[in-house]
């Protein structure tokens, strides 16, 4: 990443106008599973169990993860390995960059195909959670959305890239 991606990444993720609803309902699902584990784990302590908790707790990490994968991909802020770009010529660091945007996508591609396989699988099956009966399928849903979503984004910066 340049220094200006990284000046441009760095203000996308640091201005609160680009924090639209999906921002909110990201937050709004790591707040109820910090929530719901605190309340779960006093329950325990207390000797009042939560029963389903756990099942809460997995909902709303799908749709907190979904909307981190899209947020990190807006911002260009996925985990990275420098130690190669930071000694490289700069020709050869944006034929590595574009590279890599190119695994990037295949990685979203391919992760949105399994997701899709199994959900398509499991479609009929009505498959719920245990004790609180939460169906999978709308959360499967949202996660190959949301990749398919920054698989979108990542296109979109490799279809601008310069060509090396």
């Amino acid at each position: 990443m340049s220094t200006d991606e990284f000046r441009t990444a760095q203000a996308a993720a640091s201005d609160p106008g680009a924090r639209g609803p999906l921002f909110y309902l990201g937050a709004a699902a790591l707040l109820l599973a910090t929530s719901v584990d605190a309340i779960a784990v006093l329950g325990r302590h207390i000797g009042l169990p939560l029963l389903g908790s756990l099942e809460l707790v997995q909902a709303a990490i799908v749709v907190a993860s979904s909307t981190a994968i899209v947020f990190a991909t807006l911002a260009n802020r996925h985990a990275a390995a420098r130690f190669l770009l930071d000694r490289s010529t700069p020709r050869l660091r944006r034929l590595l960059q574009q590279f890599a945007r190119v695994l990037t996508l295949l990685f979203f591609l391919i992760l949105a195909s399994g997701q899709a396989w199994i959900t398509h699988d499991l479609w009929d099956g009505h498959e719920d959670s245990e004790l609180l009966h939460i169906p999978f399928a709308p959360l499967r849903l949202v996660s190959i959305l949301a990749v398919l979503l920054a698989a979108g984004i990542t296109l979109r910066r490799l279809l601008r890239q310069p060509k090396v």
